[in-house]
């Protein structure tokens, strides 16, 4: 079983972009329902099918693996909620961690959240200062609801 534990953090200004060049991301979710969501993801020229469990506070399963990107891109257009997500993703190393940090666009326009994936739920990290307020336990940064409820309407 894949386990994922996750925090997510408001981003309060731009110094990430120092440490790291951004990679294009389209995401849609062929699922979004919270007990179990189901993502398309295209990263610059690879596809990936994600499968994802409800969220426990920062922690639940998830499921990836790399699929052909004809498939994706028919899926992303055809098949996936919209809108969809389109984002710029910064993975920035910091100690033993990588902080991976989300500049949305199109609907999502404006907002930029940072996540950093844990060992376990109790585990220490540092903040660097451009990282804001916690949002972990806010479902209404999920990217899977982003969809149904984009930033742009917020």
């Amino acid at each position: 079983m894949g386990k994922e534990i996750e925090r997510k953090f408001l981003i309060k200004n731009d110094e990430y972009k120092k440490f790291a060049k951004g990679a294009y991301y389209h995401q849609g979710y062929l699922n979004s329902d919270k007990e179990r969501i189901v993502r398309i993801r295209i990263i610059d020229d690879k596809g990936f099918i994600t499968v994802k469990g409800i969220s426990v506070g920062p922690t639940r399963q998830e499921y990836e693996y790399e699929i052909p990107f004809s498939e994706a891109k028919e899926m992303l257009n055809q098949l996936c909620e919209k809108p969809t997500i389109e984002k710029y993703r910064y993975k920035i190393p910091l100690g033993e961690f990588v902080w991976e940090i989300d500049e949305f666009h199109g609907k999502n326009e404006g907002l930029v959240v940072g996540e950093i994936e844990l060992k376990s739920e109790d585990q220490k990290f540092l903040k660097p200062d451009w990282v804001g307020k916690e949002v972990t336990d806010d479902p209404k940064y999920f990217n899977s609801n982003l969809v149904k409820n984009p930033y742009s309407k917020w």
